[in-house]
């Protein structure tokens, strides 16, 4: 009796070992796949930031009075490019993260900025070169848009297990932190447009 009773209690506790190791790898899978996920935004938002300075240079050639918003662009890609570099270190740290949802912003609002500039001179809109890298630049936009989408899921599910009951138990112990998730604030998209008549 005092045999099977110590089989029973052995079994549990191997069931228990089993059990937590099986939720420590859970934690570290999804914790990897939300940093894969960030690497391939990360890919994106490189090629974005390196076309940038390109469409400034053919846009400099034509809109010689608008140093200003140029000069405005190139400092806000590099901002962006630099809180890249940080939050690709460690896409877990929400510092890091909300650093690059901030230059990023900027960078969106600085690049809508230019572009509504570039109306005003039909030469540079008509410019093959700045057809292109405006195109590239578009295409690379909905690249980060899907590549941002594929990581918020990643860090959804990461999210999730470390709230779950009894994974709580193990992320609080071996220090598995909440991450952050990648949202760029997009006042065009969120705000529905006025109409007058």
């Amino acid at each position: 009796m005092a045999t099977v009773l110590l089989l029973i209690i052995l079994g549990i506790i191997v069931v228990g070992i089993i059990a937590i190791v099986a939720m420590y790898n859970g934690l570290v899978s999804n914790r990897n796949r939300y940093k894969n996920a960030f690497a391939q935004i990360d890919v994106q938002l490189k090629r974005r930031h390196d076309l940038i300075p390109n469409l400034v240079e053919v846009a400099r050639k034509y809109m010689q009075h608008e140093r200003e918003t140029l000069e405005a662009v190139i400092a806000a890609r590099n901002a962006a490019s630099s809180a890249r570099s940080q939050a690709a270190a460690d896409p877990g740290d929400p510092a890091a993260m909300q650093k690059l949802m901030s230059a990023e912003t900027a960078l969106s609002g600085m690049m809508g900025k230019l572009f509504a500039l570039a109306e005003a001179y039909p030469t540079l809109k008509a410019n093959e070169t700045m057809m292109q890298l405006s195109e590239e630049l578009t295409s690379t936009e909905n690249k980060v848009s899907f590549a941002r989408q594929a990581f918020n899921d990643a860090v959804m599910v990461y999210n999730t297990q470390c709230e779950q009951f009894p994974s709580v138990l193990i992320a609080n112990s071996f220090g598995f932190k909440q991450a952050q998730l990648f949202e760029i604030e997009d006042k065009t998209e969120r705000e529905a447009p006025k109409v007058k008549f």
